[in-house]
């Protein structure tokens, strides 16, 4: 019988979907906790909203949004920055436009990720079109963890 090898059965990298939501953060944080104990990499996915998705607002309100989405991904990067130097753990943040199905399944990809985390969606909405936890699952090529 082979001698086990101290940390090298865990994940090599996880990918965490965030967008500054409570139910994101919470995911944050157990994904900081998993990849501090598995001594993963950890990449913290921010997926921000095209602007032309927000033209029927106008122009003032598209600023406004913009504007919103550079300071949650500042807050994001600050918040990950300061978890990652106490607890010693190699996280970065990727922001990237587009549709966040795709983007945290072409990170995932990129990264050779081991599992992706998520948050609990408490939209009303994502109960009839389905959330984005779900759309993951259903797409069957990462394990996925949903945090409430």
């Amino acid at each position: 019988m082979g001698d086990f090898e101290l940390g090298t059965d865990g994940p090599s990298a996880l990918v965490v979907g965030v967008d500054g939501s409570e139910s994101s953060l919470r995911a944050a944080a157990y994904a900081l906790g998993l990849a501090r104990r598995q001594r993963a990499r950890l990449f913290a996915v921010y997926v921000r909203r095209e602007p032309g998705a927000f033209l029927t607002f106008g122009g003032t309100a598209v600023q406004a949004i913009v504007e919103a989405q550079g300071e949650v991904e500042a807050q994001l990067l600050e918040m990950l920055d300061q978890q990652a130097r106490e607890w010693g753990i190699d996280a970065r943040l990727v922001v990237r436009s587009g549709d966040p199905l795709r983007v945290l399944g072409d990170v995932a990809a990129e990264v050779r990720a081991s599992g992706i985390i998520v948050g609990a969606s408490a939209s009303l909405g994502h109960r009839i079109a389905g959330s984005l936890a779900i759309r993951l699952v259903r797409a069957a090529r990462w394990p996925v963890t949903v945090v409430p």
